[in-house]
């Protein structure tokens, strides 16, 4: 089953090390928030890293009774770029997993 030479025990070490680094990497995260603008700071919308929208600022400047679209296309594109600073930095924190092929699977 398992390739030989293979040591098990080491196996179960990286594996143990992989997990932890994960779930405090997934902490880190979890704690951290993301601001995103739109409207040249006109709007801003910060979530948490679990991709919770937690704030909302829309400036006066941005309000225009006469066409609410705009502003609704300003709060989706501020909570777009923050749901992106979310993402990307999930792909930055996220340790490599190991190559299962280098392990002799």
């Amino acid at each position: 089953m398992f390739p030989e030479g293979m040591d098990m025990s080491a196996l179960l070490a990286q594996a143990q090390q992989m997990q932890a680094q994960l779930q405090s990497a997934q902490e880190e995260l979890a704690n951290s928030s993301f601001t995103g603008t739109s409207g040249g700071g006109l709007v801003e919308a910060t979530m948490s890293g679990q991709g919770e929208l937690t704030g909302l600022v829309i400036q006066p400047a941005a309000i225009d009774p006469e066409d609410a679209d705009g502003l609704a296309d300003l709060v989706m594109a501020a909570v777009r770029d923050a749901a992106s600073q979310v993402q990307s930095a999930a792909a930055d924190i996220m340790p490599d997993v190991p190559d299962m092929g280098a392990l002799g699977f």
